[in-house]
């Protein structure tokens, strides 16, 4: 095979996406830490789905545009590090061949190369042993084979091959690995990815099973709440969620230049949720309005507009609530807009309810074993109506994200790059609505870095890290990110794990109890703290938040 047109290539990345997703809980249980939130599967396989699923919708013969389509679609649905940098290779991917009508052997190792190019400089310290390096060494030998013969499918053997070795080398570059004896995880995933690709080009199909529809109903196990009981129909202040794209025409942008941030804020003027993605051919929009012709002819100004959908909220919440008014009165202009907003990431209710009463506006639900995507992180920034925004992540695999949903949310936003609950109650509390926000991002990170972390978790499997023996459904004490116990009983690993964190200069310990721990254990914990240490003061909470019997912060 010499080349392939973009429907080929949308149909190798179904059957990447596909083949990912039969394996993600394979991916899954590669998780180095035996704690219950090993989603690196869960996380590839969804920010995949999402390329996938933007492939379909906007299938095109041409190469670059069908490029394209996956490198938005994955930029949106990213999740967790690995989703990441699965987009980031794709996005260097999509920009490599967005002028090429088709994808040659050539074309396709050095988009590949470049698409590693591109993940290295979104990781601000890369390590190697990772999907890094097995996306690396895959297309340095794309490269190299690409040199020697114009078939495609040669090139692709010759991707798998070494994704295949590279993955099997990665113990060799990251102890932590050869210790647990697990290869990468997220190298797992993109060779899954790369198999699907392969299987595509040699017409050798994948086991059966409906692509789209097997994978939409995981999307929707996961991330469906029915939160419409919580407001009335008549609320809704826009009504209209309106959807669609502008293909630009060059008579029109030579009059009227477009540029990205100018595009979105004059939309802005027509109502909220407003997100807006764009390259050199495509502008796609998505608001909440009162008066969808309005936004379409603004759209117009710059081009041609395709795969418009416009939706009545009013009468999707009346018939999701049984209401009998489907003709609900349309609401005023649009609300004030707040000067500053900060939105944080956490599992719990009780969580939840602590980071709102001391100044969170929203808290996205996620964290552990289901972090957000960049799409709902960006949506969560823009229902909250703010100027400016802080964004906490609270977990070390939502870093990313949010650091990815800040460049593209249209307003002035930070991230603080809180890698637990304590960090980011930390991080509020020093948050000054008067600062700005670079300097509430300095003082908030300073403040985040002074809490000392633990938690209590249970163990999934068997297995010997950082020296310590770790059996199935043990309690973990994990300090900083560092199992320092692993015992049967869980009191024993939590008065472990206080008296490894508590030490002469602290003062205060915030300990939040889980599901699954009663409120007079917990009291009986906190009694210990305060008798084994009598220098410091407990503050209890009832967390709610599931796996972490127990959450500790120290300062």
């Amino acid at each position: 095979m010499i080349s392939v047109d973009g429907l080929k290539f949308a149909e190798m990345v179904k059957m990447g996406a596909h083949h990912l997703h039969e394996n993600a809980d394979y991916v899954d249980s590669l998780n180095v830490f035996p704690v219950p939130d090993g989603d690196t599967g869960t996380n590839m396989n969804l920010s995949m789905t999402s390329g996938a699923k933007e492939t379909e919708a906007n299938q095109s013969e041409h190469l670059g545009k069908t490029a394209q389509a996956l490198s938005k679609g994955l930029l949106m649905g990213a999740r967790g590090n690995s989703g990441v940098i699965l987009s980031q290779l794709f996005r260097g991917f999509g920009k490599a061949v967005e002028h090429e009508a088709t994808l040659t052997s050539q074309s396709f190792a050095d988009a590949l190369q470049y698409g590693v190019e591109t993940a290295y400089k979104a990781v601000m310290k890369p390590v190697e042993g990772t999907i890094l390096t097995v996306a690396k060494d895959a297309a340095k030998q794309a490269v190299a084979t690409a040199a020697k013969t114009q078939d495609l499918i040669e090139v692709m053997e010759a991707v798998v091959t070494e994704a295949k070795a590279s993955l099997k080398r990665t113990p060799d570059l990251l102890p932590v690995l050869k210790e647990v004896g697990v290869v990468d995880s997220g190298g797992q995933g993109l060779v899954f990815v790369y198999e699907g690709f392969l299987a595509c080009l040699r017409g050798e199909p994948l086991p059966e099973r409906s692509v789209i529809d097997s994978m939409d109903d995981l999307v929707n196990a996961e991330h469906h709440r029915n939160v419409q009981d919580f407001m009335n129909t008549e609320d809704i202040e826009f009504g209209y969620c309106t959807e669609f794209m502008v293909r630009f025409e060059q008579e029109k942008t030579a009059a009227t230049p477009f540029e990205e941030n100018a595009f979105r804020q004059d939309l802005s003027q027509f109502g909220d949720s407003l997100l807006v993605i764009s390259d050199d051919e495509l502008a796609k929009v998505h608001i909440h309005t009162e008066q969808p012709g309005e936004a379409l002819n603004y759209g117009q100004k710059y081009g041609s507009l395709i795969n418009i959908k416009i939706e009545n909220m009013r009468q999707q919440h009346a018939n999701i609530v049984g209401s009998s008014n489907s003709s609900a009165p349309s609401a005023g202009k649009g609300a004030e807009r707040h000067p500053y907003a900060v939105v944080t990431v956490a599992m719990g209710e009780g969580v939840a309810d602590l980071l709102r009463s001391i100044g969170a506006s929203v808290v996205i639900e996620g964290g552990q074993t289901m972090n957000p995507s960049t799409e709902d992180i960006v949506k969560a920034v823009q229902d909250v109506q703010a100027e400016r925004v802080i964004i906490l992540p609270n977990n070390k695999n939502i870093v990313m994200a949010a650091n990815q949903a800040a460049e593209i949310v249209g307003i002035e936003a930070g991230v603080v790059p809180t890698k637990s609950v304590p960090e980011g109650l930390a991080a509020i509390l020093a948050f000054n609505p008067e600062a700005t926000v670079d300097d509430n991002v300095q003082s908030m990170i300073q403040a985040a870095s002074g809490v000392k972390t633990g938690q209590v978790t249970h163990s999934i499997r068997d297995t010997s890290i950082d020296g310590v023996e770790i059996h199935k459904d043990d309690f973990m004490g994990i300090a900083g990110g560092k199992i320092v116990i692993s015992t049967p009983a869980l009191e024993e690993a939590m008065k472990e794990l206080i008296n490894s964190l508590i030490d002469e200069d602290d003062e205060i310990v915030t300990l939040i109890y889980g599901e699954g721990v009663t409120e007079t254990e917990a009291s009986a914990m906190a009694d210990f703290i305060e008798s084994a240490h009598d220098h410091v003061e407990v503050e209890l909470h009832n967390g709610k938040q599931p796996l972490y019997p127990y959450i500790l912060s120290v300062e």
